[in-house]
């Protein structure tokens, strides 16, 4: 029998303070590294705030690592995810269930993630560099991108800039799910660019949460 469940919450924020240590980082470093502040750092690294996969894509990339060094999903042997094996995980301290949908290749740019939104989530408000696309396959997701707010509803889609403010909340009474792909353009994540292209790349945002992104 496929095991559906979610897996075990992972220690995001001894994770990251472990790869800052390794990398004789203080938290002041990282802030100006990834454009969030001291002070959401230090509670994400306590693990008293958990960072959507837009902000904790900053933080990978300043600590010259990807994504998943610290949500630890499982590793694709080629570009094909079944249905039904699948896993799911969570980030600790964060309510939605992710599905890692994207393959792990060398060089690959996006990032693809299906979000299992509880009612009531709320996400926070973030900012940074690349770009964002989300399809919203069951229930209403509710996005605030830039001061503008737009209820998707099933079969809904937005694609929007990662330097507008942005952030989302499930407002109905039932779970919604939604198919996240974003593009985290960073001079210090692997990309298929030349050295002289890869420096061009946006720089970062402020930050503030699949919280993750959540992710988004």
């Amino acid at each position: 029998m496929t095991n559906k469940r979610a897996r075990m919450p992972v220690a995001l924020g001894q994770r990251i303070r472990k790869r800052r240590l390794q990398m004789a980082m203080t938290l002041q470093a990282l802030s100006r590294a990834c454009g969030v502040s001291v002070s959401y750092l230090s509670q994400v690294e306590r693990d008293n705030a958990v960072p959507t996969l837009g902000t904790l894509a900053e933080i990978a990339a300043a600590l010259d690592v990807g994504i998943d060094h610290f949500i630890a999903t499982p590793r694709q042997v080629d570009s094909v995810t079944r249905a039904e094996e699948r896993r799911r995980f969570s980030v600790a301290g964060n309510s939605v269930v992710y599905e890692r949908i994207g393959a792990d290749f060398a060089a690959h740019e996006l990032s693809c993630f299906l979000l299992n939104v509880p009612p009531s989530y709320r996400s926070e408000t973030v900012r940074h560099s690349g770009e964002e696309i989300v399809f919203v396959l069951e229930g209403e997701i509710l996005h605030m991108v830039d001061g503008q707010s737009f209820l998707l509803r099933a079969g809904d889609s937005m694609h929007y800039l990662g330097q507008q403010p942005h952030s989302y909340s499930n407002p109905g009474d039932a779970p919604a799910r939604m198919l996240w792909t974003g593009k985290m353009a960073h001079p210090a994540t692997p990309t298929i660019l030349g050295p002289a292209q890869a420096g061009g790349l946006p720089g970062t945002g402020s930050g503030s949460g699949p919280s993750d992104g959540a992710l988004a």
